[in-house]
C-alpha cells in the first residue's frame, strides 16, 4: 500500500507539473489571447480612422453646414448669408411675399417637388420594364458570352455624363437622326419636336439610370434556376403566371435594389432636365442650383437641399419597409403578400 500510495502521489505531482508547464493550458493561454485581442482591437480602430475622417469631413460636415445655412437670413448683396436666425427660408417653400409686404400661398415649389417625384417614378417604371427582359436574357446566355455582354452594359460609364447628355441633344433635335429616319420612310412630313420637352427629360433619365436597374436584377437572375420556370410551363402555367409567380419572386432583391438605385438619384437629377428639358421640366435640383447661382439666395437653396435630403431619407425608409415585407412574404404567395 505504501508503494502504491507513493506512486499515486508521484503521478499526481507529475500531472500537476505537466499541466503547469504545458503552454496550451487555459491558464497560460488567457493573458496572451487577451493581449492579442486588445492589439487586434486597437489595429481595427486605427484602420477605420481614415474612413471616419472621410465621413466626417466630406459628408457630415457639409450636411451640417447646409442645415445651419437653412436657418439663416439672406445677405444684403445676395452672396453668402447673414448670421441671423430665421425660418423665412422654409416659409418661402409655401408662401410668396408681395411688394407691399403681404404673403400669399404659392404652390410653385410644391409643384416642382411633385414634378420631381413624377419624373423619378416614370424613370423607375420604364427602367424596370426594360431591365427585366434584358437581365433575364443576359442571365440565360452561355457563361463565356455573359461576361462580355455584362461588360457592354457598363460601357456608358466610360464616358462623362455631360457628354452623353449632349449627345441626346443631337439625337432628339428637329434635324437629328430620329426625325431624319421618320421623314425618310414617309411617316412624317414635319419634324416632331422632341427636344426641350418632358419627353426628352424622361429619355435622358432612362438612358442615364438604366444600367443601375439592369445590373442588380441580373445579379439576382444569374442565381435563379431556370429549370423551375420550365417545370412551371410543363405543368400548364402561362407565361405571365410563370413570370409573376416563379421568376419575379426569385429576382425580388435585385428589383428592390434597382428601384433604390434609380429612383433616388433620379429624384435629384440635374443635367437631364436642364439640358434636355430646356427649363420647361425643372426638378428640385435645378431650383437648388438656381438659388445658389443666379438668384443668390443661399439660405433658401440650403432649405431646399435639406428638404431633398429629408425626402430621400423617407424614400429609403419606405423601400426598407417594402424590402422587409418582401422577405417575409417570400414563402407566402409572392408579390401578392406585399399588398
Amino acid at each position: 500500500m505504501g508503494a502504491s500510495g507513493t506512486a499515486l502521489e508521484t503521478s499526481d505531482s507529475a500531472t500537476s507539473d505537466s499541466a503547469t508547464s504545458d503552454p496550451r493550458a487555459p491558464e497560460s493561454r488567457t493573458p496572451a489571447s487577451a493581449r492579442r485581442q486588445r492589439q487586434a482591437g486597437q489595429g481595427s480602430w486605427w484602420n477605420g480612422l481614415p474612413g471616419l475622417v472621410y465621413l466626417v469631413a466630406l459628408v457630415l460636415l457639409p450636411l451640417f453646414i447646409i442645415l445651419v445655412y437653412s436657418f439663416l437670413s439672406r445677405a444684403k448683396l445676395g452672396v453668402g448669408v447673414k448670421w441671423q436666425f430665421t425660418l423665412t427660408p422654409y416659409t418661402e417653400l409655401l408662401y410668396s411675399e408681395s411688394l407691399s409686404g403681404g404673403r400669399s400661398f404659392d404652390p410653385t415649389y410644391l409643384q416642382i417637388i411633385a414634378n420631381s417625384f413624377w419624373y423619378a417614378l416614370i424613370t423607375s417604371v420604364v427602367c424596370l420594364v426594360l431591365a427585366i427582359p434584358i437581365a433575364m436574357w443576359l442571365a440565360t446566355r452561355p457563361p463565356e458570352r455573359r461576361t462580355a455582354l455584362v461588360f457592354a452594359v457598363t460601357i456608358p460609364f466610360w464616358t462623362s455624363l455631360l457628354i452623353r447628355t449632349y449627345s441626346f441633344i443631337i439625337i432628339l433635335n428637329d434635324n437629328g437622326p430620329i426625325n431624319g429616319a421618320l421623314r425618310g420612310i414617309g411617316l412624317i412630313d414635319e419634324p416632331i419636336s422632341m427636344l426641350y420637352t418632358p419627353f426628352a427629360t424622361v429619355v435622358g433619365l432612362v438612358y442615364t439610370f438604366l444600367p443601375f436597374m439592369i445590373l442588380p436584377i441580373y445579379a439576382s437572375a444569374e442565381r435563379f434556376d431556370f429549370r423551375l420556370a420550365e417545370a412551371a410551363y410543363d405543368l400548364g402555367a402561362g407565361k405571365w403566371t410563370v413570370l409573376r409567380r416563379v421568376v419575379l419572386p426569385s429576382v425580388r432583391p435585385g428589383v428592390i435594389a434597382g428601384l433604390v438605385l434609380v429612383f433616388i438619384p433620379a429624384l435629384g437629377s440635374y443635367l437631364a432636365p436642364e439640358l434636355l428639358g430646356g427649363g420647361k421640366s425643372s426638378m428640385i435640383a435645378n431650383v437648388i442650383a438656381a438659388q445658389f447661382g443666379a438668384s443668390r439666395n443661399w439660405p433658401f437653396g440650403a432649405a431646399l437641399s435639406v428638404l431633398l435630403l429629408v425626402i430621400t431619407l423617407l424614400v429609403l425608409i419606405i423601400f426598407a419597409i417594402v424590402a422587409k415585407r418582401a422577405s417575409r412574404a417570400a414563402g407566402r404567395g409572392g408579390w401578392e403578400a406585399l399588398l
